[in-house]
């Protein structure tokens, strides 16, 4: 994968309502964020223990939301020099503030399956 994206401060601004929970989810929206950020909560992660726990999303599409949440300051990435490339990923001081919050939405989402409403 090329890594070659060049690195850039905040990508985007919550602007069009002026909510706070837009922007919360300018941050972690999506799908599969909130669930890498899930993972990263037990700690460091290489990028293809990553993949291995979402199997639903692409190798591409985790490359991309990882970058998405770096831009933020969500996550940290770290890359070891070594050959073969290690590259490890984990929450900031700001990515792991998102705990009760990602918390909170799996016990919410356990419920709504227990209610069979999904």
């Amino acid at each position: 994968m090329d890594d070659s994206v060049p690195r850039r401060g905040r990508r985007r601004q919550a602007g069009r309502t002026g909510c706070a929970v837009e922007a919360t989810l300018s941050v972690i929206g999506g799908i599969w964020k909130p669930v890498l950020l899930f993972h990263l909560l037990e700690g460091k992660l290489r990028f293809n223990a990553l993949c291995r726990l979402v199997p639903s999303a692409t190798a591409r599409m985790i490359t991309l939301q990882l970058r998405e949440l770096e831009a933020d300051g969500i996550v940290n990435r770290i890359v070891y020099p070594e050959v073969p490339p290690k590259v490890e990923y984990e929450l900031t001081e700001r990515g792991r503030s998102l705990e009760p919050v990602l918390v909170s939405m799996r016990e919410w989402g356990t419920r709504l399956k227990e209610a069979q409403i999904i």
